[in-house]
């Protein structure tokens, strides 16, 4: 774990130039729309949308999209996305944890790619989903499995390196959700920080507010 802050907003403007970030984008979307009905009439939060590669596939799907990020770079071209676009319905909101902000709205689904693995108190944020989903409503984190710190060029700001599916599915239940399950979202060929090619595995972690 290093506690050093990575500057997202530094990576912002080549972020989606790395197609091993639009696979990842697109696996995880693919998995959430084969576990949860996407309906017209859902509301969702992206969490860490980032520049919105996961957030704007769910467009034609769903009533609203509303992305939260800590990075006002990212945040800056998800912003052109929509503009260009012309997207309805869809909104981005700068979000900082560290400072004791909190989320806002209620969904009928919280999505998270990738995103969990920099947050310190996961235990805190997974309350904070729970009381934002309306009754009925899905909470989906995909993220890396047990990963020895390998998986990031930078581990700056990363404080777990993976996790524990068993470990996450109790802190779901903790919170209140009920039937939490898990299945293999995608994984990812590269080269870890180490020099060496491998297969990184990511799950998708699924609960339902009752």
């Amino acid at each position: 774990m290093n506690l050093g802050k990575r500057d997202f907003n530094k990576e912002a403007s080549s972020w989606d130039d790395n197609p091993l970030r639009a696979k990842l984008a697109n696996d995880v979307f693919r998995s959430i729309s084969r576990e949860i009905i996407l309906l017209p009439t859902m509301d969702i939060m992206d969490f860490g949308c980032g520049t919105g590669l996961m957030s704007l596939q769910f467009h034609p799907s769903v009533h609203s999209i509303t992305g939260f990020d800590s990075s006002e770079g990212m945040l800056e071209v998800f912003r052109k996305k929509i503009a260009q676009g012309n997207l309805k319905k869809t909104e981005t909101h700068h979000i900082d944890l560290d400072k004791g902000q909190s989320l806002s709205g209620q969904y009928h689904l919280i999505v998270s790619s990738m995103t969990l693995h920099h947050i310190k108190d996961v235990q805190s944020l997974l309350d904070q989903f729970y009381k934002l989903l309306l009754p009925g409503g899905y909470l989906c984190i995909a993220d890396l499995d047990p990963d020895n710190g390998k998986f990031h060029d930078n581990n700056d700001g990363v404080f777990h390196q993976g996790f524990d599916r068993a470990v996450l599915r109790g802190l779901y239940n903790n919170v209140g959700f009920d039937s939490v399950r898990d299945v293999v979202a995608t994984e990812v060929a590269k080269t870890g920080n180490d020099g060496i090619s491998r297969k990184f595995s990511i799950f998708l972690m699924i609960g339902q507010k009752s």
